[in-house]
């Protein structure tokens, strides 16, 4: 195996395509995004309106129960559960079931507080969801639960800074590092421009510029992924898909508008970036 990165290109999407859409939302599947506090409650609603923004035709959210109404205000489209305010509370078996049938769960989008987010993490494990991916405070927490708990496929999204933590190193070669990263954690890994599978397949994404580096950016990426995700894409493609779409999202807003976009336009822009790519 070639130890250098496949060079992501729309020819490349477009050979993998994208799972049927069906004709219900029911079958462009079920996303789940655990996360939110009163210091950033807008980090799931921009999450989960990427996931719907790439195709996921159900989104519900699971946040602590001070930002419920404000949330679900912010994002009509999707169902809200309330957390309980103990951090050692369980969740109500409604949500452990809405979680357990999800096609996907992102956990750790707008978390400020470690413990909260170890104890959502703790729950969402303990309801046994197939596919889960990581981001922002649950990525901090992670050695905190034990590797076997979590599914086989597990995604994480972490910036450079995350990444060092999850290499327990300082950072050195992005597309090295983030295949250590997969190896070593037993998961699909994306981080900025780079992606890897535990077995070593890699693939690297030279678009976005500068513009990407806004607040509420990688909350995007994260709900991408998922939405992806959900869709039925394998871990490694989700990732793909979803940084690619981001960074060409980043890149058309960038030659339209200029420098100074917010993510909420990078959510919206996601749709026809997908588009164009499997157009052509």
């Amino acid at each position: 195996m070639s130890s250098r990165p496949e060079p992501v290109s729309p020819e490349l999407l477009r050979s993998w395509g994208l799972p049927d859409p069906g004709d219900s939302k029911k079958s462009r599947g079920d996303v789940v995004v655990v996360g939110g506090s009163r210091r950033s409650p807008g980090a799931v609603v921009l999450a989960a309106e990427a996931a719907l923004r790439v195709g996921a035709g159900r989104v519900a959210l699971i946040v602590p129960q001070s930002i419920e109404i404000a949330v679900g205000l912010a994002i009509p489209e999707a169902g809200v559960y309330g957390m309980p305010g103990q951090t050692d509370a369980p969740f109500p078996d409604d949500v452990r079931d809405h979680l357990a049938s999800a096609d996907a769960v992102l956990v750790g989008p707008g978390f400020a507080d470690p413990e909260n987010t170890l104890a959502s993490l703790r729950a969402v494990a303990d309801s046994a969801p197939a596919r889960v991916v990581l981001d922002a405070f649950a990525l901090g927490v992670l050695d905190e639960v034990d590797r076997s708990l979590l599914p086989e496929e597990l995604l994480l999204s972490p910036n450079r800074e995350e990444l060092e933590l999850l290499l327990g190193r300082e950072a050195a070669d992005e597309d090295d590092d983030v295949r250590e990263a997969a190896r070593t954690r037993r998961a699909a890994v994306g981080c900025y421009g780079s992606m890897a599978h535990p077995d070593g397949r890699a693939w690297r994404i030279d678009e976005g510029g500068a513009g990407l580096g806004t607040s509420g950016s990688g909350d995007v990426l994260a709900g991408a992924i998922t939405g992806f995700l959900a869709r039925g894409l394998p871990a490694e493609r989700a990732l793909v898909w979803g940084a690619w779409a981001h960074a060409r999202a980043g890149a058309s807003l960038t030659e339209r508008v200029g420098m100074g976009f917010l993510a909420r336009d990078l959510a919206v822009a996601l749709t026809p970036a997908v588009r164009e790519t499997l157009e052509g």
